[in-house]
């Protein structure tokens, strides 16, 4: 098994950095190169990953450290104001992509229920592509991000909620009473895991930063215990652990250490990014794009076109600077990572079909590759393939 992983890691890493070489001299970006390695090398391609299943597993601790670290920069009264601000944003956007997902799959010929979780599943954006090609040292980068982050969050509820009814309705639907409450405990999960995270800092955390300061090793083993500490008490009480693992970082954003440790956490959440996009490319079977092929690019179409423009409509309607807004829309237009999580897990439980779970799966794909080729040819970003647009 140990020879598994370190084949596998070492497939992951040399096969990267021999593909970024290559995209780096054709001025392209480099997460096309880690989702291309993961089609050729994954159980679809070569065969020389099979336990994809392992890999993505991984990969996941690389999203909870994004959020860990983003959380880090916005501040608790930040974040609430932002929620005001956007979640009637979040509310219309979805329900557009839903209604109009769905309707193109309709009109295609699929289930109803099909539509259905088709339009569920291009509700969302990619918190990866959206926040990792996103600069934060520039102040209008920062605003930009704090209301992405916002819309995400609040798109990550919403996402929790219809995992919870793909689970009832695999499961036979069970009681109506109890899917209703179990819906009720997650949204009142995240308050109160906001004000525990909140207290344990105030009273824990702090005093422990102010005594240990010095010894850099124990902060480093004490922030990545409270991170993860945090996303796995989400898990268990219904949230996702990225959810988790951004309250953990918004809990930490008013501490003096907050600076230092985003610094050191840097490196080791790309090392689990690049395990991420590995596992997007890996996991998907390309022989069956042919039959998807159509759905997927009318659906990669609608939402690359759609998403930008409304969310640039909403947020100036809302205040904000037309720039902004259209940067915002930009970054937002993609799937998501809980888009990849609806395909499977639904499928799995029989409630979509095969040809309605790989149309989202290579939707997701199409606008991974597409917005962060647009994201990095035309917009600044750590990974921007321009000198002028290159910014950390």
């Amino acid at each position: 098994m140990t020879t598994d992983v370190v084949f596998t890691i070492f497939l992951i890493f040399t096969g990267a950095a021999v593909l970024a070489t290559l995209s780096l001299f054709a001025r392209q970006t480099m997460l096309i190169a880690y989702i291309v390695l993961g089609l050729i090398v994954g159980p679809f391609g070569a065969g020389l990953v099979a336990d994809t299943q392992m890999v993505e597993n991984v990969s996941h601790i690389g999203i909870m450290f994004l959020l860990f670290l983003l959380g880090l920069n916005l501040e608790p009264q930040k974040l609430l104001h932002l929620f005001r601000k956007t979640a009637v944003i979040t509310g219309v956007t979805s329900g557009f992509f839903a209604v109009g997902s769905g309707a193109i799959c309709y009109a295609l010929g699929f289930s109803l229920l099909d539509c259905v979780f088709i339009g569920a599943g291009m509700m969302f954006s990619s918190t990866i592509i959206g926040l990792k090609l996103l600069p934060t040292t520039v102040l209008h980068h920062q605003i930009t991000g704090e209301l992405m982050i916002s819309i995400l969050l609040l798109q990550d509820l919403l996402a929790i909620i219809i995992l919870i009814l793909i689970e009832l309705m695999a499961t036979g639907g069970g009681e109506a009473g109890a899917g209703a409450w179990e819906i009720l405990s997650v949204l009142l999960s995240l308050p109160l895991l906001a004000v525990f995270a909140l207290l344990f800092q105030r009273y824990v955390l702090t005093p422990l930063f102010a005594r240990f300061d010095q010894i850099q090793e124990y902060i480093f083993l004490l922030v990545i215990g409270w991170c993860l500490g945090v996303a796995e008490l989400a898990a268990v009480l219904g949230l996702s652990a990225e959810t988790g693992a951004f309250i953990a970082g918004v809990a930490v954003a008013s501490s003096p250490i907050a600076k230092f440790v985003a610094e050191v956490l840097k490196p080791l959440r790309d090392f689990f990014l690049v395990i991420f996009f590995f596992a997007v490319g890996a996991g998907y079977n390309w022989h069956i794009l042919m039959d998807v092929l159509i759905p997927a690019v009318l659906l990669t179409a609608f939402v690359m076109t759609s998403k930008p423009w409304l969310f640039r409509t909403l947020l100036c309607r809302a205040g904000e600077k037309e720039k902004r807004a259209h940067a915002v829309g930009v970054r937002l237009a993609n799937a998501s990572e809980f888009s990849l999580l609806i395909a499977v897990l639904a499928l799995a439980g029989g409630v979509i079909s095969e040809n309605a779970s790989y149309v989202i799966q290579t939707t997701v794909l199409f606008t991974f590759i597409i917005s962060s080729y647009w994201i990095v040819m035309f917009y600044p970003s750590p990974m921007a393939v321009s000198d002028e647009l290159r910014q950390l």
